[in-house]
């Protein structure tokens, strides 16, 4: 049985770090960054000329967060056919939209922020930059952890690559991702109450500079999601195979068992309704001791019809 292997390690992968301005996505960012878009795109400039600040309504620092969190959830991607703009993505223009049929004009359905937490950890797709997201869920795998492990285990990273990434660049990366998942219990109000992906309650602060994951079986995050999740893993490390291992979605390198810290016996019963939810494009074999998911090939169009209607699902 073919095992995803660790993207991160692989030739093609670019690392990336920074870009935040060290401060965490908010809630309703993703939502600003999509309304300057001009027809089916962003224009860059949109992101450096003088009317940014009032146009956002945030300082200079936070508007390059906002774009940073934009390309890093995938909301907007290069368009290499107008490298003056930024093209955004289908599946986010369904989401945030301000048509009648958006799934979430707002920002405030739970399904968004799981989506937003799985673009930035699951696996790399095109160019991820986020890689201290993807390293802290995939990589770190003690029951408790602290700042400074995660620092150590980077830095070895990006000397394995060749990297010149200062240790405060990491460290600064690694405080804006926990205090994303996690804000700090003496943080002020507006911090607090704006991190996006604090309501997924992935990591617990145990105190004293200690971390924890908090797994288990995710009850608010939508089939749907969880249902793209497997598609987008499959596609991005095992293209053409016909099935895969239940220890690789639970344990593999930016599977959704990992990323969603997610336990086996939730991920075993998440993975026996994908029959029915993915009309049998994906279904669960449990034969002999062997456990796996089987996928019967569809063709371009009948694929996107089913990412399409997974994402409407995930928003009901």
């Amino acid at each position: 049985m073919p095992v995803m292997q660790n993207m991160l390690e692989g030739q093609d992968y670019t690392p990336h770090f920074s870009g935040h301005e060290t401060f965490p996505l908010r809630q309703m960012w993703l939502k600003k960054a999509f309304e300057a878009r001009g027809g089916t795109g962003v224009p860059k400039s949109t992101f450096t000329d003088e009317s940014a600040i009032a146009f956002f309504g945030v300082g200079k620092n936070m508007v390059a967060s906002i774009k940073h969190w934009a390309l890093a959830c995938g909301v907007f991607e290069e368009d290499g056919d107008d490298r003056s703009s930024f093209r955004i993505n289908d599946l986010w223009t369904q989401i945030l939209s301000d048509r009648e049929e958006a799934l979430d004009s707002f920002c405030e359905h739970p399904a968004t922020p799981w989506f937003a937490h799985w673009r930035l950890a699951g696996v790399p797709v095109g160019k991820h930059r986020s890689t201290t997201w993807w390293w802290i869920f995939n990589n770190v795998l003690s029951p408790t952890f602290t700042r400074e492990e995660v620092q150590q285990q980077l830095l070895a990273y990006t000397v394995r690559k060749s990297l010149k990434v200062s240790e405060a660049t990491l460290r600064r990366d690694i405080e804006t991702c926990l205090r994303g998942y996690c804000p700090k219990p003496d943080a002020c109000v507006e911090d607090m109450a704006e991190p996006m992906l604090a309501e997924l309650g992935l990591i617990l602060d145990e105190g004293r500079g200690v971390f924890s994951f908090r797994r288990g079986p995710k009850a608010s995050l939508p089939d749907g999601i969880f249902d793209l999740a497997v598609l987008d893993y499959w596609r991005a490390g095992l293209t053409g195979e016909s099935s895969l291992a239940f220890e690789t979605l639970a344990h593999g390198p930016g599977s959704p068992g990992r990323v969603f810290k997610m336990d086996e016996n939730s991920l075993a019963e998440r993975l026996m309704g994908l029959e029915a939810r993915t009309g049998g494009v994906l279904f669960w074999m449990d034969s002999s001791g062997i456990r796996q998911v089987m996928r019967r090939e569809v063709d371009a169009k009948a694929g996107k019809y089913l990412v399409e209607r997974l994402l409407k699902e995930a928003y009901k």
